[in-house]
């Protein structure tokens, strides 16, 4: 088991949290993670480019000449994709493009990315997170005694609104839950904040 030190709100080392190797003590591999990262993008992105096939393209009902004794080659419609103003073969289609990382290799990539942010001293475990006037100008303390400027995620175990209210008007500070917490919005920030709660929670995922 390895050790972490736990901060209080104000920054403030108050004790330690114990860590499991399989989760915070791998080797992170650069292809790895940028084939989880690539399948993450690849999902939230939404396909706008559309081509037609030879079925939607107008016209080409009516055969353009007979099937025999003409010296041309056969043809049953003026909309192949071998003719011009012709149907497109396999063109992009509209639409979302699925990528399925399996269970076990998503586990492993956000296990990989934890480890590298705890290596490099960019993940912080606190106590617990509270803001409970809801403002903002709380929010930005907190973030300074914590030693976080822009790019921080903070990672909770439950919703809370007030915490949610008092961190979006920050820039780039994104506030989420363990259960949405993944292998790109771990690389993709500066500073990853975990509450000793949502650690808990995280782990659960490897039980």
């Amino acid at each position: 088991m390895m050790e972490a030190p736990l901060l209080s709100v104000k920054g403030e080392e108050i004790g330690k949290v114990s860590l499991r190797d399989d989760v915070f003590g791998l080797k992170p591999r650069t292809q790895f993670l940028h084939e989880a990262v690539t399948a993450i993008l690849a999902n939230k992105r939404t396909w706008s480019a559309n081509t037609k096939t030879r079925d939607e393209v107008s016209g080409g009902g009516k055969k353009p000449w007979k099937q025999k004794h003409t010296g041309r080659a056969r043809a049953g419609s003026s909309r192949s994709p071998l003719w011009r103003h012709g149907g497109v073969t396999f063109g992009p289609r509209a639409g979302k493009v699925r990528v399925e990382l399996p269970r076990g290799k998503s586990r492993l990539a956000l296990a990989q990315a934890l480890s590298a942010r705890l290596k490099d001293g960019r993940l912080i475990f606190v106590d617990s997170i509270s803001c409970d006037d809801g403002r903002t100008k709380s929010a930005a303390a907190v973030l300074k005694s914590l030693g976080c400027a822009s790019r921080t995620i903070l990672v909770l175990d439950r919703s809370n609104e007030m915490l949610t209210r008092a961190f979006r008007n920050i820039p780039d500070v994104a506030v989420i839950l363990s259960g949405d917490l993944n292998v790109y919005a771990a690389m993709n920030c500066r500073k990853l904040v975990m509450t000793k709660a949502a650690l808990e929670a995280l782990l659960g995922r490897w039980n």
